[in-house]
């Protein structure tokens, strides 16, 4: 679901992908080519129109990665990034050759602390290196984009005269970081303006913005820039990247497609968000965090009870996004203390019991109790309420594990026997497997044969002693659709088995 245009007035902001850049700086998260490979082929499925696959002359990798995704990669522009030096720019030439359409991203820092401190230079010394860069570059590419870094932080007379003359040295776009997230939106906005206003031959480059998150606002000042003139916004997946990351591309690109008052769109496929945001969180081992807009795991929850009959009613009284513009299989109704006889009803007709009102009344003040005692609900727990015997209620888990054994360690393959009642049968199986945890899950999926893809898997600790409760998240997909499951131990391969089986016990 691209976000073509409803009419001619509307303007095309390009989306600028950095997470195999920026992104790929956070501490631990680093990629192999063949991960950032795979990174790229979605951003290329998901629409994006500018790939920073990486800083050539920053290590082999960095150039290795750029070489090779320049050659799989076909719509989108592949961009590298250099200082504002020679030799910087001939690796980064060199490295773009097998691109359909390269572009050589260089510049340099223009903010008083970065001319004095960084640099040890003055105002007019960064003037003529930007000229002659930029001018370097476009010997070897026509599209080079110039940064001014810190532009957030730099005078505005003094960004304009380097703005006007990286341009007329030959920039086909100027990106201007927040680099610290230090600008408010109303402050960055008329930045953007003050450029436009007073840099002559502004309309001859796109403008571009590149904003950190370092106050929460990297989000909202990039918006801010458009409002005011940037066409090109520079973001990563999950808004990942130095610090505390950079402007949100699901964010940005959703905020453009749900605004219909903004004259505004992008080619960006958003049914592909949530599965690209998946697979960056899992090959970059970053978890997302629950509450993180569009992609996090409770974008579309609903606990409250008000929220729930609401939802259940018209789903926009709660959501302004259709979760399936993104990806996403469907809202989610969640059983807590403060869930309503309306999302209790919910559940229980998903489970196959009609109650009548009184009836309803009835099991709502047990689950009310219950709710209060217990985190989560299980359907086990619904059935139980709703009526059925605790022996129904035994029958009812199909699938139970009976026993569990795991051998790993340094010299060890790892070894997980695994034995499960299924419908009242015992069932042995042994698997290896990359760690213990995955044999385990590798010995139950020969016992259990449904097929399920991992989309999320999930551990966490309760408190931070080593016999701690670990909670494990798992949600698994079957013909488009998924389930969840979920378990806490102290033992957190006994945990993860058992969420495993959770989910896919709701699939059978």
């Amino acid at each position: 679901m691209a976000g073509t245009p409803a009419d001619s007035a509307e303007e095309k902001i390009i989306i600028f992908d950095t997470t195999l850049r920026d992104g790929e700086q956070v501490p631990g998260s680093q990629l192999n080519t063949v991960e950032k490979l795979e990174v790229a082929r979605a951003l290329d499925a998901m629409g994006v129109d500018v790939i920073e696959a990486g800083f050539p002359i920053s290590s082999p990798g960095d150039y290795k990665s750029v070489v090779e995704i320049s050659k799989i990669v076909d719509k989108p522009v592949i961009s590298a990034l250099t200082r504002a030096r020679e030799k910087d720019i001939d690796v980064a030439a060199e490295a773009l050759r097998f691109a359909k359409r390269g572009r050589i991203h260089t510049g340099i820092g223009t903010s008083e602390n970065h001319i004095r401190y960084k640099f040890n230079s003055t105002p007019e010394q960064i003037l003529e290196v930007a000229a002659k860069m930029t001018a370097y570059a476009r010997k070897y590419i026509d599209d080079v984009e110039f940064f001014c870094e810190d532009a957030g932080r730099t005078d505005n007379a003094y960004l304009a005269k380097v703005v006007e003359t990286v341009i007329a040295a030959g920039a086909t776009v100027v990106n201007l970081p927040d680099t610290t997230g230090y600008c408010t939106p109303y402050e960055y906005g008329e930045k953007i303006r003050y450029l436009k206003e007073h840099v002559p031959n502004i309309d001859k480059a796109t403008l571009s913005a590149h904003c950190h998150n370092d106050l929460g606002m990297a989000t909202a000042n990039a918006l801010a820039g458009i409002m005011n003139g940037i066409r090109q916004v520079e973001c990563t997946i999950n808004g990942i990247g130095e610090r505390a990351g950079n402007t949100s591309l699901e964010e940005i690109v959703m905020i453009l497609k749900c605004r219909k008052d903004l004259p505004f769109y992008t080619d960006i496929d958003t049914t592909k968000i949530v599965k690209t945001s998946r697979l960056v969180s899992n090959l970059m081992r970053m978890p997302v965090q629950p509450n993180k807009a569009i992609v996090g795991r409770n974008a579309f929850a609903h606990s409250s009870g008000i929220h729930q009959d609401g939802v259940l009613k018209f789903r926009e009284n709660y959501e302004i996004i259709n979760p399936a513009d993104i990806g996403h299989s469907d809202s989610s109704i969640v059983l807590t203390a403060r869930s309503g006889r309306a999302a209790l009803d919910h559940h229980l007709r998903r489970l196959g019991y009609v109650l009548t009102p009184e009836e309803l009344e009835v099991s709502y003040k047990k689950f009310l109790v219950l709710a209060d005692v217990q985190k989560s609900v299980s359907d086990e727990d619904l059935r139980n309420l709703a009526g059925s015997d605790k022996e129904a209620v035994e029958d009812a888990r199909r699938i139970k594990v009976d026993y569990l054994q795991v051998v790993c360690g340094k010299s060890a393959i790892p070894m997980a026997t695994i034995r499960l009642v299924i419908d009242g049968e015992k069932h042995l199986a042994t698997a290896a497997g990359n760690g213990p945890i995955d044999a385990a899950l590798n010995a139950v999926r020969q016992l259990i044969q449904q097929k399920v893809t991992l989309e999320e898997f999930l551990i966490q600790a309760i408190t931070r002693g080593t016999d701690d409760v670990g909670k494990v998240h798992i949600q698994v997909e079957n013909k488009g659709k998924v389930y969840y499951g979920f378990s806490a131990n102290t033992d957190i391969i006994t945990a993860s088995v058992e969420a495993y089986i959770d989910a896919v016990s709701k699939v059978i």
